[in-house]
């Protein structure tokens, strides 16, 4: 007679410059509490090393997609985005994630949520988080998505078959409006910052404002206790500007520091998740800012270098770089015309999951 656990159906995925785990919703429990709590145990948390379980220390290895069929018109599939604590027994949903966006199509047809035709799959996906529906494009072959191609993107070793990503609508998917106090600068706990949300909630603020140069790598940036608790205090004050109300539990609004760009980008990132420095960026924050570079009065723009006319938005980070096609409308209330990003996704895992029983 076997003491193992009930284990779960699941499948571990790259997707973009995130890792994690994705399920079909209804292999889940449907109660939302009871969901969660499976999910830590899954994960192996909270324990920073979470070596009881399979998340990956970090919060950007320890995500979950959860992915349904869709009944809507515009959606085939929807997909709810979950963020595990690694330290804490908490798992928040009141974000998305644009890198998991990408494996969430390929997952789709893995699980035969979507039966695709020919050798490309258009999918139409409904992220739950913010109620956005972006649109993920990708090579199929005998019915399954092909992952080897000749894409490259920073922040992943070697290349793969190209996800190209166009989101529908997605501005002021979380605050209410691309730019929620209706400013392209306000000024926040003393410091001057563009509050902005065109998919995710970033606060940007110039290198310079915070006293640093911008080009500082992940470790300089945490190892400045200073620099952190500022970028708190001002993470506190956004979240009521940015209709977020209190989210000192939180993990949005994310913080982006800009500087002028050095390696022939349009300009030079730093990104807090928000307690931690990301090695590269989001794919949604992405959106944010090169958004934020288009608006001629924002803290972004004052340090950008954009080709006039150009919409291919090249944002540098600690690993490499970034491109976000942007198109802004200025007339009026400035909008997004048009979003859209290349990822890479690759099935690592596919088999059962079993939770810890503690």
């Amino acid at each position: 007679m076997s003491n193992s656990p009930s284990g779960v159906r699941c499948m571990l995925m790259r997707g973009g410059t995130s890792k994690g785990a994705f399920f079909v919703e209804d292999d889940l429990p449907s109660d939302p509490a009871e969901r969660d709590l499976l999910l830590l145990r899954i994960m192996g948390s909270p324990d920073p090393r979470q070596i009881d379980g399979v998340g990956g220390a970090n919060p950007l290895t320890t995500k979950v997609a959860v992915v349904s069929s869709s009944a809507r018109d515009d959606a085939d599939v929807e997909y709810l985005f979950l963020q595990p604590d690694v330290d804490r027994a908490s798992v928040t949903d009141r974000q998305n994630c644009g890198n998991m966006l990408a494996a969430v199509g390929p997952f789709a047809v893995e699980r035969d949520l979507v039966e695709p035709e020919g050798g490309t799959v258009s999918v139409r996906i409904l992220m739950r988080n913010t109620g956005g529906v972006a649109v993920a494009t990708f090579p199929v072959e005998d019915g399954r998505p092909v992952y080897d191609g000749d894409t490259s993107i920073s922040g992943v070793p070697g290349t793969g078959a190209e996800v190209s990503l166009e989101f529908v609508d997605i501005a002021g998917s979380s605050t209410g409006s691309l730019l929620p106090t209706g400013n392209q600068i306000d000024l926040v706990d003393g410091t001057e910052a563009t509050l902005i949300d065109a998919g995710m909630p970033v606060v940007i603020m110039t290198a310079d404002e915070l006293g640093v140069s911008g080009y500082e790598s992940c470790e300089e940036l945490e190892a400045n206790a200073t620099l952190r608790d500022r970028l708190e205090s001002i993470r506190l004050a956004a979240g009521p500007m940015m209709n977020l109300g209190d989210v000192s539990t939180a993990t949005v609004p994310k913080l982006t520091i800009v500087a002028q760009p050095r390696s022939g980008g349009a300009v030079s990132t730093r990104t807090f998740l928000p307690h931690r420095c990301h090695d590269a960026i989001g794919v949604l924050g992405a959106v944010s800012v090169a958004t934020a570079c288009l608006l001629p009065d924002s803290t972004a723009a004052r340090v950008a270098q954009i080709d006039a006319g150009g919409r291919v938005i090249t944002l540098e980070h600690p690993s490499g770089t970034f491109d976000a096609e942007v198109s802004v409308g200025l007339e009026g209330t400035p909008h997004v015309e048009r979003a859209g990003i290349i990822r890479t996704a690759r099935l690592l895992m596919d088999g059962t999951v079993y939770p810890r029983t503690y």
